[in-house]
């Protein structure tokens, strides 16, 4: 896409509008940019990787979740709310990270969860028990979102003013925290050339996307399902795409959102929270050369495609490939 001067001068105002978005400075930002020369060695070459590391994010255990809140809770600060109400499975990221800004912030934080109470409570469910957190079960993700509405219609009877955060934060307001953190990875010296990263809500792509169009990157960025087919999730992140260009006042054009929205759907497996032959090789395989942890059915699973992309020759060995670490050990203790 060739951009001229003006094109330029509407996304440098855009850019601003964005970076200039009120937020709740909790994340303890810039996460650290790594190389993997062992994992590169270990696949026998190919293009530089490395790792944008949002798992090292210091605050309520870490994560791109932490990103999207930081925007998110100053909404509802704006709208003072006491509770929050949110949605995900039992081990949630996204729910975590919640309660743990609801903790900070001396507010009360709902949970409406998709499952059976587990027997014996680990990983993120261990830490919103830590954290405080109720947690509410609905049978199926179907039910979630009218679990939340019940949830809020209740907490409202009961003289709270509920603050609905949908599930991972995926909204324009969120993805604005991830566009956002392309900028950082900039100031970090790093232009990759594609950037691979485990995509479901869809925000964090809707955001990456955004922030490297507004910043005049041409770096391709790749989401690798870890639940659901990319028929779903394409449409899905192009809507958050339209919404943050409002936010921002930027075109279609300058957001490219006529452009592919890159989603691999091949690693899902037998769906979400279930690991793959491939996700727990690249868990093993990053952990062993790296000493860097990922989970084995979430971030692993966008691992395991990466390593797939190095193997087959996807990538030209002068390029650079940024894996984007979106965080979830938690899971690991599950």
């Amino acid at each position: 896409m060739i951009r001229d001067a003006s094109s330029a001068r509407r996304d440098g105002i855009a850019l601003r509008r964005l970076v200039s978005m009120a937020s709740v400075p909790l994340a303890g930002t810039p996460s650290p940019v790594e190389d993997l020369p062992r994992l590169r060695e270990a696949l026998r070459g190919g293009p530089q990787l490395l790792v944008k590391r949002d798992d090292a994010i210091p605050f309520g255990f870490g994560g791109n979740k932490v990103r999207k809140l930081e925007m998110v809770l100053q909404r509802a600060k704006i709208a003072r709310a006491d509770a929050l109400v949110t949605t995900g499975g039992i081990q949630s990221n996204h729910a975590r990270a919640t309660a743990a800004f609801a903790a900070k912030l001396g507010m009360r934080c709902v949970i409406v969860a998709n499952g059976t109470p587990p027997e014996r409570l680990s990983g993120n469910a261990l830490l919103n028990h830590l954290l405080g957190a109720e947690v509410e079960y609905v049978a199926t993700p179907a039910d979630r979102t009218a679990g939340m509405e019940a949830v809020a219609a209740r907490l409202k009877e009961e003289g709270h003013t509920p603050y609905v955060i949908p599930l991972g934060a995926s909204t324009p307001v969120g993805a604005a925290g991830i566009a956002r953190a392309v900028g950082e990875m900039l100031q970090q010296g790093v232009n990759p050339d594609v950037i691979i990263h485990a995509s479901a809500s869809g925000g964090t792509q809707a955001g990456l996307v955004v922030g490297c169009a507004l910043n005049g990157l041409r770096t391709k960025v790749i989401g690798v399902s870890a639940d659901e087919s990319a028929a779903i999730i394409e449409p899905r992140v192009r809507e958050i795409i339209v919404g943050l260009g409002e936010l921002v006042n930027a075109s279609d054009d300058q957001l490219g959102v006529r452009e592919p929205i890159l989603v691999d759907d091949r690693h899902v497996g037998d769906g979400y929270g279930i690991s793959t032959e491939a996700s727990r090789e690249a868990q093993l395989l990053m952990a062993r050369t790296e000493a860097l942890f990922v989970d084995h059915t979430y971030t692993a699973k966008a691992l395991a495609a990466l390593i797939e992309y190095v193997r087959d020759g996807r990538f030209m060995d002068r390029d650079t490939v940024l894996f984007w670490h979106t965080g979830g050990q938690p899971a690991i203790f599950a």
